[in-house]
C-alpha cells in the first residue's frame, strides 16, 4: 500500500516537474519569437492581432495539456526515462504552441531607420551656345576635370548624380555640346519630379545662361525646395556689335487665296542710331519689305508686322533677312527661313448643346486653335439640322432636349461624333445614343478623377499631357455599373485615388467604320483651369482636346499601307517614319519590302528600305539638311501594287547662334534665391569646397515603417519543421512506429 502511494507520489512529481519545465521551454520560446521581431537595428514595434493577445496563456496550458494527454496513453511512452519523455512532451506541446500562434493572425509594425547620403547633381547645359565664346576650347576640357573632382572629393560622403540638359533633360555623362535648343527649366523640372522628397544635397549647374525654349530657369529651381542651386558661368558677358532677327511668329497653316500675318522682332547691340531693312523674300522674290530705325544705338529693340498672300497650295518657304551692316559680330544670324502650308479647305466642327454650359467655351477655345478647322457652337433648338457639311459633331449632354430625329440623322450619315455624357442624361438616352454603353443605377451622381491608359495605341501624347491628366480634377457622371461593348480603345480610365478601374472616363469606338468618341462626364473646363494653375498655360488641355477631335475626323484609310509621318522637322531631329501594312483580314503583317524613296528640293533622291520592328515598320533617315521634301512609299503583295506619298519640311531654326554673349546675370540670380552660390566655371574647386563645409548639406535619416504577418516568416515555417521531425525521429528511433 505505502508503494503504491510512494508510485502515485513520485509520477505526480514527474508529471509537475513536467509541467514547470514545459513551462519554461515555451516561455524561452516566446522570448525568441520576440527577439525575431526585434531583428531590426533601431525600431518600435506595435501589434495587431485577430484575437487578444492575452489568450496566449491558455494557449501555453492546453498545448502543455494536450501534449501530456497525447502520450499518456500509450505504454512504450511509460517505460521511458524522465529525460526522453520530458523531451518528446517539449516538442509536442512547442510545436501544439506554434502552430495556435500562427492562427492568432499576429501582425506587427516594425519601423526601420536608413540613412540616405545627400545627393549632388551635377547638371551641364549642353546647347551649341557654350561654344560661341573666346574660352570655348577650354570649356569641355574644364567640365571633364570638374566631373572627375566630383567623384573624388564627395563620392564618399555624397552621392554625384551626372544629367545634361539642352532640348530636354536626361542622366548621363557630358559628351559634347551638341543640342539645338536650350530649355534650362527642363532639367529642374525633371530633377523635382524624379528626386521629390529624396535628400538632394545641392545642384550643381554649369551653364552661359541663355535658353530660347522653356520657362524661366529661376522659377523652375526655386520649386525644388530647400535645394541650393551651385551655378558655374560659362562665356564672355561682353555684348558685341551685332543685330539679329530674334524672332518670326506665323500661323504654320493658311488658307488659299487668303492673306496671313508675319510678325517680326529684330534686336540690335551696339548698332548706333541708323536704319536698315527687314525683307521678305520667296524663291527669289522679293515679297515685302519695311525700313526700321534704331533710336537708342546701344540696345534697340523693333517689331514689324507683314501681311502676305497665299496664292499657291502646299508647302512654301520664306526667307526673313535684314541688310548687313559693317563690323557686325555674327552675319549667320542676320536671315532666317520660315515655311507656310497653303490648304484650300478646312473641317467643320459643330458643337451642340440642349443649354449653355463652360465645358463648350473651354472646348471651343482649345479646337478653333487649329487652322484646319472650322468651329461653331450652337443650341439644338437653333440647329438647322443640315449635318451633310459637317466633318464632327460634340454633342454635349445629349439628355438635355434630345430630338431623337436629329440622332438618327447624324447616325444614318455616319457623321463622327465626340458625346460628353453628363449626369442630366439617362440610361435610356443613352441606350438610344447607340454609343456602345449601358449604365445601371439610379439618379445619384459621381465624380470621377482620370488615369491615362498605357496600352492606348492610336495616337500618342507628350510627357506633359500625360502628367497633366493625374492632376486633373473629376468630372461629375451619373453613378452606377458602367458597362462598355467590345472594341473599344479606352484612352482614360476611371480611377479612385491611385487605384485605376475598369470604368472608362474618355474612350473611342467605331459604328460601321465610323469613329465616335465618348467622354463619361461633365466638368472639362475645370480640367482647362487646372491646366493654367499648374503650368501657366493651357497647352496639355489644349493638346488632350485637339488630338481627340483630329483622331475622330480623320476618316479610316481602307488602304494596306499607312505610313505615319510628321509634316515638319528642325534640322536638329532625326527624321523618324512608322510604316504598316494589313491583309486582307486586317491583320498586320510584315511580309511585303517597303521601299520609300526621299527627293529634296532640287530633285536629288534617296532609294530607302524600312525595316521590320514587331508587326510594323520603321526608317530612320537621320538628320537631313533644311528644305521641302516629297516622299513616295510602295510596296507590292499578292499581285497589288501600294502606295502613298506626301510633303516634309526640315526648318533651319539656329536658335543657339543668336546670342552672342554669355547671361551670368541669370545663373546669379538662381544661386541668390536658391541659397547657394555663383562662380566662373574655372573655379570649380572653390565651389566644391563650399560644398563640403555647408553644416546644411548632410546625411538624413529615414523612418521607414512595414507591416508583416507572423505567418509570412519562413523561419517559423522552419522551426515548426524542425521540431515534428525531431520528434519524429525520436518515436522512430524508440520503437514507436
Amino acid at each position: 500500500m505505502n508503494l503504491l502511494k510512494s508510485d502515485r507520489n513520485h509520477r505526480w512529481f514527474d508529471f509537475k516537474w513536467n509541467l514547470k519545465y514545459q513551462f519554461y521551454l515555451i516561455l524561452k520560446t516566446n522570448a525568441f519569437l520576440f527577439g525575431l521581431f526585434c531583428n531590426f537595428e533601431r525600431e518600435t514595434m506595435r501589434f495587431a492581432s485577430d484575437i487578444p493577445l492575452f489568450w496566449l496563456l491558455p494557449l501555453v496550458v492546453v498545448s502543455i495539456l494536450l501534449a501530456y494527454w497525447l502520450y499518456s496513453n500509450s505504454n512504450w511512452f511509460k517505460g521511458l526515462g524522465r529525460n526522453m519523455r520530458i523531451s518528446l512532451l517539449s516538442l509536442r506541446a512547442l510545436s501544439l504552441f506554434l502552430i495556435g500562434v500562427l492562427l492568432f493572425g499576429i501582425i506587427f509594425e516594425a519601423v526601420n531607420y536608413r540613412i540616405e547620403k545627400p545627393i549632388i547633381i551635377n547638371m551641364i547645359d549642353i546647347s551649341k551656345s557654350m561654344k560661341n565664346y573666346k574660352d570655348s576650347s577650354e570649356v569641355t576640357d574644364l567640365v571633364n576635370k570638374l566631373h572627375a573632382s566630383l567623384q573624388e572629393d564627395l563620392d564618399e560622403s555624397f552621392e554625384v548624380v551626372d544629367m545634361v540638359v539642352g532640348t530636354q533633360a536626361e542622366y548621363g555623362k557630358f559628351d559634347g555640346f551638341k543640342a539645338g535648343e536650350s530649355n534650362l527649366s527642363a532639367g529642374f523640372e525633371k530633377i523635382q519630379t524624379d528626386y521629390y522628397n529624396r535628400n538632394i544635397g545641392g545642384i550643381l549647374f554649369v551653364s552661359d545662361g541663355n535658353f530660347n525654349n522653356g520657362n524661366n530657369p529661376i522659377y523652375s529651381a526655386e520649386k525644388i525646395s530647400l535645394t541650393p542651386v551651385f551655378t558655374l558661368g560659362v562665356g564672355d558677358t561682353v555684348k558685341k556689335r551685332d543685330h539679329y532677327i530674334k524672332n518670326i511668329a506665323a500661323n504654320e497653316v493658311t488658307f488659299y487665296k487668303n492673306k496671313f500675318p508675319v510678325e517680326v522682332d529684330v534686336e540690335a547691340i551696339k548698332m548706333g542710331k541708323g536704319k536698315t531693312v527687314v525683307t521678305i523674300s520667296s524663291n527669289g522674290k522679293t515679297l515685302a519689305s519695311q525700313q526700321i530705325v534704331y533710336k537708342d544705338g546701344k540696345r534697340d529693340f523693333e517689331h514689324v508686322s507683314f501681311l502676305l498672300e497665299a496664292d499657291k497650295i502646299g508647302f512654301h518657304s520664306y526667307t526673313v533677312s535684314i541688310s548687313r551692316e559693317s563690323n557686325e559680330y555674327n552675319y549667320a544670324n542676320n536671315k532666317r527661313v520660315f515655311y507656310i502650308e497653303v490648304v484650300d479647305s478646312r473641317s467643320k466642327v459643330i458643337l451642340l448643346s440642349g443649354a449653355p454650359h463652360p465645358d463648350l467655351a473651354a472646348l471651343k477655345n482649345s479646337i478653333e486653335q487649329d487652322q484646319n478647322l472650322e468651329v461653331e457652337s450652337v443650341l439644338i433648338k437653333d440647329w438647322n439640322r443640315v449635318s451633310k457639311n459637317v466633318d464632327l459633331v460634340i454633342w454635349h449632354e445629349p439628355g438635355i432636349g434630345f430630338d431623337p430625329a436629329l440622332n438618327s440623322s447624324l447616325l444614318e450619315k455616319n457623321t463622327p461624333v465626340l458625346y460628353c455624357v453628363g449626369p442630366n442624361t439617362s440610361n435610356s438616352i443613352i441606350q438610344k445614343l447607340n454609343i456602345g454603353m449601358t449604365l445601371s443605377g439610379g439618379n445619384q451622381t459621381d465624380e470621377n478623377q482620370g488615369i491615362l491608359n498605357e496600352g492606348f495605341k492610336p495616337f500618342e501624347l507628350s510627357e506633359s499631357v500625360k502628367q497633366a491628366i493625374d492632376y486633373f480634377p473629376p468630372l461629375k457622371s451619373k453613378f452606377g455599373d458602367l458597362k462598355i461593348s467590345g472594341g473599344a480603345e479606352v484612352l482614360i480610365f476611371q480611377r479612385l485615388g491611385s487605384i485605376r478601374k475598369k470604368d472608362p472616363l474618355l474612350y473611342f469606338n467605331k459604328r460601321d467604320k465610323v469613329k465616335y468618341g465618348v467622354i463619361f462626364g461633365e466638368g472639362t473646363w475645370k480640367w482647362k483651369m487646372n491646366d493654367f494653375i499648374r503650368t501657366g498655360s493651357f497647352e496639355a488641355f489644349t493638346e488632350l482636346i485637339q488630338k481627340t477631335t483630329q483622331y475622330l475626323l480623320v476618316k479610316q484609310d481602307a488602304s494596306s499601307l499607312h505610313v505615319t509621318l510628321p509634316k515638319r522637322f528642325t534640322k536638329e531631329e532625326d527624321v523618324l517614319v512608322n510604316a504598316t501594312f494589313y491583309n486582307d483580314a486586317m491583320d498586320a503583317i510584315t511580309e511585303p519590302k517597303i521601299n520609300m524613296v526621299v527627293s529634296d528640293e532640287n530633285g536629288k533622291k534617296s532609294n530607302l528600305q524600312f525595316g521590320v520592328s514587331g508587326n510594323f515598320y520603321k526608317l530612320s533617315i537621320g538628320r537631313l539638311r533644311p528644305g521641302k521634301y516629297t516622299w513616295t512609299a510602295s510596296t507590292k503583295f499578292n499581285g497589288k501594287s501600294h502606295a502613298k506619298s506626301g510633303v516634309f519640311i526640315v526648318e533651319d531654326i539656329a536658335l543657339e547662334s543668336l546670342d552672342n554673349y554669355a547671361n551670368h546675370s541669370l545663373l546669379n540670380q538662381i544661386s541668390t534665391a536658391t541659397q547657394g552660390d555663383f562662380e566662373l566655371l574655372k573655379n570649380y574647386k572653390k565651389t566644391i569646397s563650399v560644398i563640403k563645409s555647408r553644416r546644411d548639406i548632410t546625411s538624413v535619416s529615414y523612418k521607414e515603417a512595414a507591416f508583416n504577418d507572423l505567418i509570412d516568416y519562413k523561419i517559423l515555417f522552419f522551426l515548426l519543421l524542425l521540431l515534428l521531425s525531431v520528434e519524429w525521429f525520436l518515436r522512430r528511433w524508440l520503437g514507436s512506429y
